[in-house]
């Protein structure tokens, strides 16, 4: 029997966690009762919902569609708002509890409004949202231009002393030259990515599915594209990366340590895993580290750039 005891706790730039999973924002981050509920489940750290400075209806429905891989889907950021949602994460009691808020907003003011209102709460980091698919105004234009992801990151770490991680989009024509502009300005972590937009017709009504018609698709085919990206990314910054995008089984995780990512979000898969999902990912990552003699899983990370 090998015996090798196995490390598989990551810092990121400051939020230490117990294993590299995270709930990814959106799924299922949207009350004090669900965060509790994925962290029992086994998730590392939670990231909620994305939070805008006032509250936010949202598109109306049908908001998600299921596809042959993965589901599409646009909401619409609704929320109830910065204010609103701070009191709800007051109702956690726990100070240790690794939560990260994702924050979305139109420019480098309103995103450092929203760090002020969470700074003096025990949520551990932030997560800016720069790349939704499917929302004109916010997220995927700012994400777009390397100068004004740079801006904002700078301002945001100007008036906040937690982490910074930001949300890269897989639709960007050069993922890596944005990732390389946060750093610059001070990220401390990349996320790599969000959904990718995508569409579905229904054949009978001989329309769009989703009420926006454009939605971003998640799970099983997004992790060739999102895996592609972290790859790319870890050649060029130093700073830890969050890899996300279908990862359902702990060869999913492993590809995404080895291309380079130090920590992983699960989303898609609680939809037809169950939150059991963080349990049985991180088993089988301990078991595949222990079976080739690995301490840490820190060791794998990047391990696929090696000739």
């Amino acid at each position: 029997m090998n015996s090798v005891e196995v490390d598989i706790t990551v810092n990121l730039r400051g939020l230490k966690i117990k294993n590299p999973l995270m709930l990814a924002s959106g799924i299922l981050g949207v009350s004090a009762e669900l965060i509790m509920k994925a962290l029992e489940a086994g998730a590392g750290a939670v990231v909620t919902k994305s939070i805008s400075l006032k509250p936010r209806e949202g598109y109306r429905n049908p908001t998600i569609v299921a596809v042959e891989c993965g589901y599409i889907n646009a909401i619409g950021l609704a929320n109830q708002g910065a204010r609103a949602f701070l009191k709800e994460l007051k109702r956690i009691k726990e100070q240790s509890t690794p939560i990260v808020v994702s924050l979305f907003a139109e420019n480098e003011e309103e995103f450092a409004k929203l760090a002020q209102i969470f700074e003096h709460s025990h949520v551990k980091a932030y997560e800016l949202n720069l790349s939704c698919p499917h929302v004109k105004g916010v997220g995927l234009e700012v994400g777009h231009d390397p100068k004004l992801v740079k801006k904002i990151v700078k301002r945001v770490k100007e008036v906040s002393k937690k982490p910074v991680y930001v949300k890269l989009s897989p639709n960007l024509p050069n993922i890596v030259e944005v990732a390389v502009a946060a750093e610059k300005a001070g990220a401390d972590a990349i996320t790599a990515t969000n959904t990718i937009r995508a569409m579905a017709i229904d054949v009978d009504a001989a329309k769009p599915i989703l009420s926006n018609k454009v939605g971003g698709l998640s799970g099983k085919a997004l992790k060739p594209i999102s895996l592609r990206c972290v790859y790319e990314i870890f050649e060029y910054v130093k700073i830890p990366l969050i890899g996300s995008g279908g990862i359902a089984t702990w060869r999913d995780a492993v590809e995404y340590l080895l291309a380079g990512a130090s920590a992983l979000q699960i989303g898609s898969a609680i939809a037809y895993e169950g939150l059991e999902v963080f349990k049985k990912i991180s088993e089988g990552l301990t078991s595949y580290l222990k079976a080739r003699g690995y301490k840490s899983v820190g060791e794998i990370v990047g391990l696929a750039h090696k000739p």
